[in-house]
């Protein structure tokens, strides 16, 4: 046996024996048994909440509806044969694709805003404020505010006011005039003309009927006859129609209101040669180039009024879902890019600056390749949440569309509890939603060992 010497002593202490092999001893001495007790009631849990409803449905998905009969592949090959789910699936990659690369794109631009302007702190809380909703929630806010109704619906509200201060609002979509009105349908789709021409010193009489009384300007007041006019033409456009009864065709009575804003053309020879809108009374004139002339009643006055934007009809109720999405979750991109950006060596960015790199080249040459590994992880986190995206599209998209704007997790919920239900379609659909998150799982996993290694 060896043995050690201390100090200048001389004397000589014996070293340890070395431990036996196969023989490691612990403080307690029985490590193996407390790490099992210990893992016990994780594994318990784990495979009751995870191991075994992933293998029963995995089995479940080779049956039938019934359950009874062994069914293969069917309920797989269903998965992708039937239109309404292969809906479901194309919604789904659209999901994956957009609403991840927007919301990520968001943040980073929120973040990078943020750190400029005197009151990110404040505009970071308003950005964040929304993930404190609930996804119910958020999908009733934004079924009001896509409704189609603009004094219901804030988004077509606003594509309403825009629109109209670039165009004309329509005045009176449902007038028209009666057989026994001076007017008669023009060649012009929607337009109405006087059945003979008219004269200078005679006054016009533009009588129209199908106007609600609710529907009428604000601004309109008792219609007046006009007078002669002179060497113009002159005339009352009104709605000839007196309210609680009573009153005659083509005659201007006291009860009957004129139709402001109504637009009059004087044609000749097919060329418009002067043109006028009605006064609140409905009273108008024309100069004296128009005497001889027919007047026409332009489309323009009886169109549709512009009500907005479809927003959940089939065409765009997928789009208008995700914008709802990215109004939650790009707060959530912000707040985990703009803690990346926190962490950024400066001197990097001040070197590229004095060496004379503009703002936009040193974004896009330092701070996105050095938030890459931030990037990367908002993206994978946000593409596994939107594979599961269920209430959103639940809630906002109506009964009418919601085949449209169908997604794999609202197809395994029909499926597995609607009329018509087949556990059978609903677990194969499960099993594929698995195999679509595993992928993006192993993905974000060997990230972070290789971050881990650094």
């Amino acid at each position: 046996m060896k043995s050690a010497t201390t100090g200048g002593t001389g004397t000589s202490v014996p070293a340890p024996p070395p431990p036996a092999k196969g023989k490691r001893k612990s403080v307690t001495g029985t490590r193996k048994g407390f790490a099992v007790a210990f893992l016990l009631p994780a594994l318990v849990l784990l495979g009751a909440l995870v191991v075994y409803p992933i293998g029963f449905s995995v089995y479940r998905s080779f049956f039938d509806q019934s359950g009874d009969a062994f069914a293969g592949f069917d309920n797989y090959v269903e998965i992708f044969t039937e239109d309404t789910i292969r809906t479901a699936i194309k919604n789904n990659l659209i999901w994956v694709i957009v609403a991840p690369t927007v919301a990520t794109a968001l943040g980073l631009i929120f973040a990078v805003l943020t750190e400029r302007v005197r009151w990110g702190t404040a505009f970071k809380l308003i950005v964040f404020m929304p993930m404190a909703i609930s996804m119910l929630a958020s999908g009733i806010i934004f079924r009001l505010v896509y409704e189609q109704a603009p004094e219901r619906g804030i988004a077509n509200a606003v594509a309403v006011g825009v629109h109209d201060t670039f165009s004309e609002s329509a005045g009176y979509p449902k007038a028209r005039p009666l057989p026994v009105h001076p007017l008669k349908a023009g060649e012009a789709k929607g337009s109405f003309v006087t059945k003979t021409p008219v004269a200078a010193g005679t006054p016009v009489l533009i009588p129209l009927v199908g106007v609600p009384a609710g529907k009428m300007p604000s601004d309109a007041e008792p219609a007046k006859a006009a007078g002669s006019g002179g060497g113009e033409i002159t005339g009352t456009a009104w709605l000839d129609f007196t309210k609680g009864g009573g009153g005659k065709p083509n005659v201007v009575d006291a009860k009957e209101l004129g139709l402001p804003g109504l637009k009059i053309e004087a044609v000749k020879d097919g060329k418009v040669v002067a043109s006028a809108s009605a006064a609140s009374d409905g009273t108008f004139t024309l100069p004296a180039s128009a005497d001889g002339a027919v007047l026409q009643l332009p489309e323009s006055n009886f169109r549709e009024p512009y009500n907005g934007v479809d927003w959940l009809g089939p065409n765009l109720v997928t789009p208008a879902i995700i914008g709802s999405y990215l109004w939650m979750w790009a707060g959530f991109a912000m707040v985990l890019i703009g803690a990346g950006l926190a962490s950024m060596p400066r001197e990097l960015l001040e070197a590229a600056r004095v060496d004379g790199a503009n703002e936009w080249q040193v974004f896009r040459r330092i701070t996105v390749p050095l938030l890459a590994p931030v990037l990367a992880v908002v993206m994978v986190t946000l593409m596994i949440n939107v594979l599961k995206i269920f209430d959103l599209v639940l809630i906002i998209a109506p009964g009418s569309s919601q085949d449209d704007a169908n997604v794999l997790a609202l197809q395994l919920y029909r499926s597995s509890f609607g009329t018509d239900a087949n556990v059978g379609v609903g677990s194969a659909i499960a099993v594929f939603l698995l195999l679509l998150v595993i992928p993006v799982m192993l993905f974000n996993i060997r990230r972070i060992r290789e971050e881990s290694r650094r």
